[in-house]
């Protein structure tokens, strides 16, 4: 390896993103972030890096293992670079805008960075774009916000998008009527994970019926309700069940189109989510595309707001995965000024598109540096000419 590679070199996950590509990505963050605004979702700008004790803290727990930790030099404080930007923003809520009206709409762009990527997506950084309904705790709150996600999704043109939707806490509901261990409680938990009938058959306790009955329950949300109406269970079980009928009937209501399917045992990726969970995907991306769900904004691990904190709900969209389903944008009109060439009406072929690339000297012929330049035209005489092909 010659020295000029090694210094190329990146570690592993971490990738340098180039001409188009990165125009593209902003593009991308830009317009949703544009589309998240004209729903009432103020835009806020937390910081790369935090202290370890308020980043780790509510949501934040879910990705410490993630998180990459150093030593502030100013104040001896670790710190940490953020891994998910969700409970930033809930940070922000609780401090910076306690004064602003309940619920509170906020989204964020920006770039996150974890300790290591997954099979699914080797990237350690990535770019997020998303939102955080603060403050409110009704099922229409969770119907926004999958609706504004979906509605955006569809408007920078993601195709054959569909919702997956979980309900994080009706498994714990059932098992804490179950008297388990903590190995058999992981062991419960792990075949559920896996779809594994015959492993929850074998730890299921009383709840085995129940348990089998939620998994034959995944799968298009109509058909999934209708399993799952016949069960019997708990209060707070079925609480969350009849949560995530309205959701699903609403949605229906305003997305009539979307493809929407049930999975009321999952529970990977949504540890510290206390409602109705949902993820985004696209048919021809092996990973999601985003998701979210509902959970308690707190601060430092207290509550805030009221006796349970402050109910809250979001998602997050990675647009790396994004950018994977769409197709690349088409080139724009790229335009050669050679020097002294009177400007005329340039500015106007601007703000209709064109990229101009200005020439710096003016002894080389404008058709030759044109084409250098990987320009579609060339500006002669106050025209566009287009450049012959060859």
């Amino acid at each position: 390896m010659t020295d000029l590679e090694r210094k190329a070199l990146l570690p592993a996950g971490l990738r340098d993103i180039l001409p188009p590509e990165a125009a593209f990505e902003a593009e991308i963050c830009e317009t949703l972030a544009a589309g998240f605004g004209s729903h009432g979702y103020d835009r806020v700008k937390p910081p790369l890096v935090e202290f370890e004790d308020s980043l780790m803290s509510g949501a934040g727990a879910a990705v410490s293992a993630a998180t990459f930790r150093l030593m502030d030099p100013v104040s001896q404080r670790m710190m940490g670079v953020r891994a998910d930007m969700t409970t930033q923003v809930a940070r922000i809520a609780l401090t910076r805008l306690t004064d602003m009206p309940r619920p509170l709409r906020l989204s964020y762009t920006g770039e996150v960075l974890r300790i290591r990527g997954t099979q699914l997506r080797p990237e350690r950084q990535f770019a997020q774009v998303g939102a955080e309904l603060i403050g409110a705790e009704s099922a229409e709150a969770d119907i926004e916000i999958i609706a504004i996600a979906v509605a955006s999704l569809h408007d920078i043109g993601v195709p054959h998008l569909s919702v997956d939707l979980t309900i994080p806490p009706l498994v714990p509901a059932l098992m804490e009527a179950m008297s388990l261990g903590d190995d058999e409680y992981r062991a419960l938990r792990d075949a559920l994970d896996r779809k594994d009938v015959g492993a929850v058959r074998k730890h299921g306790d009383a709840q085995v019926e129940a348990l089998c009955s939620l998994m034959d329950g995944t799968g298009p949300a109509n058909a999934a309700l209708e399993v799952l109406s016949g069960l019997s269970l708990p209060d707070a079980a079925a609480k969350e069940l009849d949560r995530l009928r309205v959701v699903v009937e609403g949605l229906g209501r305003r997305m009539p189109d979307l493809d929407i399917t049930v999975d009321p045992v999952e529970n990977r990726g949504f540890e510290y989510h206390t409602g109705v969970g949902f993820t985004f995907f696209s048919r021809g991306e092996r990973g999601e595309i985003g998701g979210g769900g509902r959970y308690i904004a707190t601060l430092n691990g207290a509550d805030v707001g009221n006796d349970n904190g402050e109910a809250a709900t979001g998602f997050t969209l990675y647009v790396d995965n994004i950018m994977r389903v769409l197709p690349s944008p088409p080139a724009r009109l790229r335009l050669y000024v050679p020097p002294g060439e009177p400007l005329g009406n340039i500015d106007e072929l601007r703000k209709d598109g064109w990229v101009t690339v200005a020439g710096l000297d003016a002894a080389v012929d404008a058709s030759v540096e044109a084409r250098r330049m990987k320009c579609s035209h060339v500006w002669l005489s106050g025209c566009a000419e287009p450049l012959e092909q060859g």
